[in-house]
């Protein structure tokens, strides 16, 4: 995984640390991995981690909860920017497929490791991914009128579940999944490809 941002600068050592995790608790599990073994994979001692962090449980927590939160930021700054309800859900879907197909360690992570985590973590990401839901469900009553909130928030998740698909689907190179994820998002949302 590249350390660099897309800004083109260098990544800090804790980003380093957390790029490398999620390849590693993606490739061997949370608990297949060691200090020794995430310290080793980015240059430093295993105990040379605990600058940067308590343990592999904040390392777990801080990765999970900072995505949530990456989703749900630059999800409500696409919304907010969109003219409308339909170019928000537009705006939601294209910044979902872009975070899937670069993040899919990340996915692999939450899917599996997820009790892995500290319950007040754990917390912390369902509050931030309830409120991410709700800014896709709001989108969709507002295109769809009659949709009952229930409904509105099951297309919302089944919507993340195709394109969160990543890990596993991604057969095509990533401009030609990233289009495929796009259509399809939308189609299920009952919008205009």
């Amino acid at each position: 995984m590249s350390t660099e941002p897309i800004d083109g600068a260098p990544a800090s050592r804790r980003q380093q640390i957390l790029e490398t995790a999620a390849e590693l608790f993606a490739a061997r599990g949370f608990h297949g991995v060691s200090v020794a073994d995430l310290g080793a994979a980015v240059g430093i001692s295993g105990p040379g981690l605990y600058k940067h962090f308590t343990g592999k449980d904040a390392v777990l927590a801080e990765m999970l909860v900072s995505i949530s939160e990456e989703l749900l930021t630059v999800g409500r700054q696409r919304v907010a920017e969109a003219p409308d309800p339909e170019a928000a859900l537009d705006a939601l879907v294209d910044w979902h497929v872009g975070f899937a197909l670069r993040h899919r360690p990340l996915i692999v992570v939450q899917d599996r490791d997820w009790e892995s985590l500290p319950e007040t973590d754990r917390e912390r990401v369902r509050a931030l991914q309830r409120e991410y839901v709700e800014l896709w469900a709001d989108r969709l009553r507002a295109v769809h009128g009659d949709l009952e909130p229930d409904r509105a928030r099951a297309m919302a998740h089944a919507a993340f579940g195709l394109i969160n698909s990543t890990p596993h689907s991604g057969l095509l190179p990533d401009g030609d999944m990233s289009l495929l994820l796009r259509e399809m998002a939308l189609r299920s949302l009952g919008l205009p490809t």
